[in-house]
């Protein structure tokens, strides 16, 4: 059957309007790195809580805080507060050493700054870390980070990144809420000029710290070689946001030729610094290689290369959660506690942590400790799986709104959990408002009758669908019944009786609106 459907309004032209505005509203400022004049639509206040609000939540998602020897977070710090000092622009830093083994650093609006343990391995000196701190800060003292939320200001009307990738993180996919942002954040993409500035102004910072500035080219030289090599976990980290070319490499020699030759590599104290993370590197590759075992199915190997992981550094907390998650697998809810206690014991602050516990209570049946597991894991980093569970447990306590609002967070996320969360928020929330969740449009038919069709295109079948046509003076109305079953992603056309219409634009005083429905479980 061929009908003619009411179009839907466009909305490019509020979208447009909207940029526009931004920009009569932007102001033009001196840029505190390079001196240039640019636009300026994210204020030095708003800059500052990007960072704050999404530095705990792009931690978490990469790992968390390296915990075990906290003497090497100290020295990163003292290194990055030399370099900050001599910046062009006074923020409120922060450096952080993540518990991550790729080979990566970033660094958020505000001069929120993180390493992950993985890079440190790969330095051979201090100057080094300071050319990858020094590139940081000049992300964040040039605005670099601001700019790219400014652009997608400007492409989508809105204060928001939502078109950056969420990077290499286990868990993008379950992020939900406000962390998509810090996903954003985290795995942002410079352009080339942000590249080439980040470059050329950090080694100029090094070099004010007293660091001798060919560090910075001996660094590019490498991630060269290891770019040329393929390592799959640097292509994943550090070159997927900072890409190395030959280009980087001339102009940092020639920056580097500029300056004064006096500084100095620091090579003894950062091998010593940096002497826990290779004694226990070994530990890590067994724990990676473990992790990847488990996510193939073979869950005994990964058992065995999480206790030889453990048996350096009984201290790491991902070691103890590895054996959790293989008993977890195995379904050995009971034996798989312990270990997430332990992981706990040792990194309380980490959200994977507290998520993995809460569902081992779950299967146990201890509800309230798993709630209290599931609540905590959500302050450190919302994800779906937390908030779908705590959707259950609220829905089993009959506090149907409050299971609402978590399976409606849960709901956002595009992964198994989210779609199951998506499925329980449409079977407790469509009959209640069937409107929100069925569609419904008006045509007309070749003889000129009004056809209604009414589509289902939530993951459950719906029976006994009622519909409202009403008429343009608002009390007149007709009430329509479908009994029978519409499938999910499926639709069903109902004539109506009315017409024929002579002009098609008389069509545009009717609405439609669904009114009733009942989901088939």
């Amino acid at each position: 059957m061929t009908a003619t459907f009411c179009p839907r309004r466009r909305i490019g032209a509020r979208i447009s309007f909207i940029a526009l505005a931004l920009l009569i509203l932007a102001g033009c400022a001196t840029n505190p790195v390079t001196g240039k004049r640019e636009l300026r639509l994210v204020s030095e206040a708003q800059e500052g809580r990007l960072g704050e609000q999404n530095y705990l939540a792009g931690q978490q998602m990469q790992g968390g805080a390296y915990n075990v020897d906290p003497e090497v977070t100290r020295y990163v710090r003292e290194v990055g507060d030399k370099l900050a000092q001599v910046s062009d622009r006074a923020l409120s830093y922060e450096f952080v050493v993540l518990n991550n083994s790729t080979p990566n650093a970033w660094a958020l609006p505000g001069g929120k700054i993180a390493v992950n343990r993985g890079l440190l391995i790969e330095l051979d000196n201090e100057a080094e870390l300071a050319a990858v701190l020094g590139h940081e800060i000049v992300h964040a003292a040039a605005r670099h980070g601001a700019k790219n939320v400014e652009r997608g200001m400007l492409l989508q009307g809105a204060v928001a990144v939502a078109g950056m990738a969420t990077g290499d993180s286990d868990y993008a996919a379950l992020i939900v809420g406000g962390a998509g942002l810090a996903a954003g954040l985290v795995a942002q993409s410079y352009s080339r000029k942000a590249e080439r500035e980040a470059d050329f102004y950090g080694i100029q910072y090094m070099s004010r710290a007293g660091y001798d500035p060919q560090a910075a080219v001996s660094l590019q030289e490498v991630f060269m070689q290891l770019s040329a090599d393929r390592t799959e976990t640097w292509l994943s980290g550090l070159f997927a946001s900072h890409p190395p070319s030959e280009e980087r490499v001339e102009n940092n020699r020639l920056t580097a030729a500029s300056l004064s030759p006096q500084g100095q590599l620091f090579r003894e104290r950062y091998q010593h610094k940096i002497a826990h993370l290779k004694c226990t590197q070994a530990s890590y590759e067994a724990y990676n290689k473990g992790r990847q075992a488990l996510s193939q199915g073979r869950a005994q190997e990964a058992l065995g290369l999480a206790q030889k992981a453990l048996q350096t550094e009984p201290r790491e907390a991902f070691f103890h959660a590895l054996l959790g998650d293989v008993r977890f697998a195995q379904e050995r809810y009971r034996e798989a506690l312990p270990h997430y206690d332990q992981a706990i014991v040792h990194q309380e602050a980490f959200f994977h942590f507290r998520v993995q516990r809460g569902l081992t209570h779950q299967q146990l049946g201890n509800r309230r400790a798993a709630r209290v597991d599931f609540e905590r894991s959500m302050d450190l980093l919302a994800t779906a799986t937390a908030a779908n569970a705590l959707g259950d447990i609220a829905l089993a306590l009959g506090d149907q709104e409050q299971a609402l609002q978590y399976f409606k967070a849960a709901a956002a996320s595009d992964s198994a959990v989210g779609h199951q969360a998506a499925k329980s928020l449409v079977l407790l929330d469509l009959p209640r408002r069937p409107e929100a969740y069925l569609k419904a449009r008006l045509g007309l038919n070749q003889q000129g009758f009004v056809i209604a069709e009414v589509s289902n295109p939530t993951p459950v079948t719906v029976r006994d669908v009622w519909f409202q046509i009403r008429y343009a003076d608002g009390l007149t109305q007709r009430t329509y019944t479908i009994q029978r079953a519409i499938n999910p992603q499926r639709y069903v056309v109902v004539n109506t009786g009315l017409g024929p219409l002579r002009d098609p634009d008389i069509l545009g005083r009717f609405r439609i609106v669904v009114d009733r429905a009942s989901v088939v479980r």
